[in-house]
């Protein structure tokens, strides 16, 4: 059990002095993997992306990318002002924005870290105009100003110690060991997507910000999420407290609790 304290001790300052904020949120967040060892993954990976899906990446003239292209080009020079005029510019200083849209039926957009994102076809019709497009885009490039792909590694990282650590410091009480490893078992995962959830919805609010810095109006994310919620009525989903994802209920009560920060910073 000393073992364990002594531990328990050792990974509470590692973890106290490994913690950066998130931009606008003020959220400190656990920072154990730097944008050096991030960056590099995230760029081969979207290369490799755009090299398996080459013959779905749409031309750059079209009228869908020529779309999804200047909304994600007003959002990127809104966030970098904003990043740049505020101290956090350090956090972007390496980020080789690139957007990209890719004929695929699936409703979905993502931005890895580094800035480089992917719009997916899918969720066109159901973005419908230039603010809906706003809120998907502002959303997925909040994941990535708030670093939470380097955040989730980091949490990861320190489960997996935990896991290690009681592990050995009870070796010698196999009792205590099978109920350590029964109830991290359980406790560990379920943390974990409780995690995501709230980092969906800090991404929720940031994207609102981002959005209306951009000029577009942040009360449109509210149909938005609406209509995504409508059309994907009747498909069967985890209950909230086992997804990754906040219900949508949940996520469109708390978009409009959000709604009054953004506007302050929209203008048409």
């Amino acid at each position: 059990m000393k073992k364990l304290f002594l531990t328990a001790t050792v990974a509470a300052t590692l973890l106290l002095n490994s913690c950066s904020t998130v931009p606008l949120t003020g959220r400190s967040r656990l920072d154990l993997v730097s944008n050096d060892q991030v960056l590099p993954m995230a760029f081969q990976a979207y290369g490799e992306f755009l090299t398996e899906n080459k013959a779905t990446v749409l031309p750059a003239s079209s009228a869908q990318a020529l779309k999804v292209k200047t909304i994600g080009s007003r959002l990127i020079t809104a966030v970098q002002t904003y990043m740049n005029n505020n101290n956090y510019g350090n956090l972007i200083k390496d980020y080789k924005w690139e957007v990209n849209v890719v004929q695929n039926n699936e409703k979905n957009a993502w931005c890895m870290p580094g800035g480089k994102i992917v719009v997916y076809t899918g969720i066109l019709p159901v973005t419908q105009d230039d603010a809906g497009l706003a809120t998907v885009m502002g959303h997925e490039i909040a994941h990535a100003i708030a670093g939470h792909s380097a955040e989730r590694m980091s949490q990861q990282m320190v489960s997996q110690g935990i896991a290690t650590a009681g592990g050995v410091a009870l070796s010698k009480n196999p009792r205590a060991q099978s109920t350590f490893n029964t109830l991290y078992g359980v406790g560990a995962p379920i943390a974990m997507l409780k995690y995501s959830r709230n980092q969906e919805l800090e991404a929720d609010r940031l994207g609102l910000i981002f959005m209306a810095m951009a000029g577009y109006n942040p009360t449109a994310s509210t149909s938005f999420w609406q209509r995504m919620s409508a059309s994907s009525a009747g498909a069967q989903k985890p209950a909230e407290f086992l997804s990754t994802h906040p219900s949508d209920a949940t996520r469109i009560a708390q978009i409009q609790k959000y709604l009054p920060e953004a506007q302050q910073y929209y203008k048409k």
